[in-house]
């Protein structure tokens, strides 16, 4: 019976999966430290707990992992990079893709009416810029300046590279500031 247990173990049954739970059990106040000492934040670390186990889980089902513990270490760490790596990217503004000039010609909250004019035309143009792009264009647009999603994020929902939206959102704030020159030039 040991025996049938052990190969059911190699093999990457059901067993292992008991297995994993014991040890993500056993393991998860070290899990949940080390991923709060790397992202700070311990919401953030508890949303990557569950994300460790899940691909963990996936992972087994798919092949069997001869050494667990340092496999779920190793997937915790991958992680968390992965998220500081998303974070920093989102961390980038609009404002770094936008020209000094045209950051300081904004209308100020105390502006004349004419200022005021000159913003909402400036606004009608972006919108008619903006529809002009494509389906998925427009929907990365929305899902990063509106919604503050990140570009991994996004690109999880549009089943897209992260380079891929961050090329797109490029293109699109090019397309905004061309609007936003062409409005000061008239």
């Amino acid at each position: 019976m040991i025996s049938i247990i052990i190969s059911k173990f190699r093999s990457g049954s059901a067993v292992s999966q008991s297995h994993f739970n014991t040890v993500f059990l056993a393991q998860r106040v070290s899990l949940l430290r080390t991923l709060q000492r790397m992202v700070d934040n311990p919401s953030t670390a508890e949303d990557l707990l569950q994300e460790i186990y899940l691909r963990v889980t996936r992972a087994l089902g798919e092949r069997p992992i001869e050494h667990l513990e340092p496999f779920v270490f190793q997937t915790a760490r991958n992680l968390a990079l992965d998220h500081l790596r998303a974070r920093r990217v989102q961390a980038r503004t609009v404002l770094d893709d936008v020209p000094e000039q045209v950051v300081y010609n904004v209308v100020a909250p105390t502006s004349s009416a004419e200022d005021a004019a000159h913003a909402e035309q400036l606004l009608k143009r972006l919108s008619t810029s903006l529809l002009q792009l494509t389906p998925r264009q427009q929907r990365i647009f929305i899902l990063s300046r509106l919604h503050g999603a990140s570009y991994l994020e996004i690109a999880e929902q549009l089943n897209v590279s992260a380079s891929t939206v961050q090329k797109e959102l490029k293109l699109i704030m090019a397309i905004c500031v061309g609007v936003a020159d062409r409005q000061n030039r008239d």
